[in-house]
């Protein structure tokens, strides 16, 4: 028992050092496509800004769309969104059918979720952005207890693809949230904590694998 628990604790810290490799890659591909996407900026506002305000109405259409489906709850207690969650960019604020919300349309600019412990709630659609690029958003009410919100935020510091914020408005204490995904848990030693994290740090959920959780925005 004692080498399975060793082998799996190994696997997990090379799974760990094999995303700090990716997002460190991810960054290097985002700060070149940033200047590329200047270059096309300027470029288009050369041409008239055509493109821009076009993107802007786009951008205003999609943020009134809705996020159809509903929740299923499994044996494993994990609720899995079945519907549509719209992945489109916008600026309008979007209205979640959930709390925390589980994915859907969102800011352009991610939550930065490279093990960030926040002590202020969050825009919701900056951090379904950091969802989507596969993290574990670890949220709690002023229900939790302080011993349970500090083990649960050490924990998130040592995580890469995960965040952690107060959140009043959702119904339970504790609640553990990736894309697509959701559940509560009773409090930061239950054994669903790890297992969530296990399965849904840079899962298979996730819609865009390796992208940055870095470089995003901050409290």
């Amino acid at each position: 028992m004692a080498s399975a628990k060793k082998s799996s604790s190994t696997a997990r810290k090379a799974r760990i050092e094999e995303m700090r490799r990716a997002e460190q890659a991810a960054e290097r591909r985002r700060r070149l496509l940033t200047v590329a996407a200047s270059v096309v900026v300027v470029a288009g506002l050369v041409v008239g800004g055509v493109f821009v305000v076009r993107s802007q109405k786009d951008d205003s259409t999609a943020a009134d769309a809705k996020t159809a489906g509903h929740f299923v709850t499994g044996k494993d207690g994990v609720k899995t969104w079945k519907g549509t969650l719209g992945r489109t960019h916008v600026t309008k604020t979007v209205t979640y059918p959930t709390e925390p919300p589980v994915g859907g349309d969102h800011n352009q600019v991610w939550m930065n979720c490279n093990g960030d412990v926040y002590t202020k709630a969050l825009n919701n659609m900056n951090a379904v952005h950091s969802l989507e690029h596969g993290a574990v958003w670890v949220t709690y009410t002023d229900k939790a207890s302080k011993a349970d919100v500090d083990a649960l935020a050490a924990k998130v510091k040592k995580t890469p693809y995960t965040l952690m914020s107060p959140d009043d408005k959702q119904t339970a204490p504790i609640m553990l949230t990736a894309w697509g995904h959701q559940r509560t848990v009773k409090s930061a030693s239950d054994a669903n904590v790890d297992t969530f994290f296990e399965q849904f740090v840079q899962g298979k959920q996730t819609p865009e694998p390796g992208a940055a959780c870095t470089g995003g925005l901050g409290q």
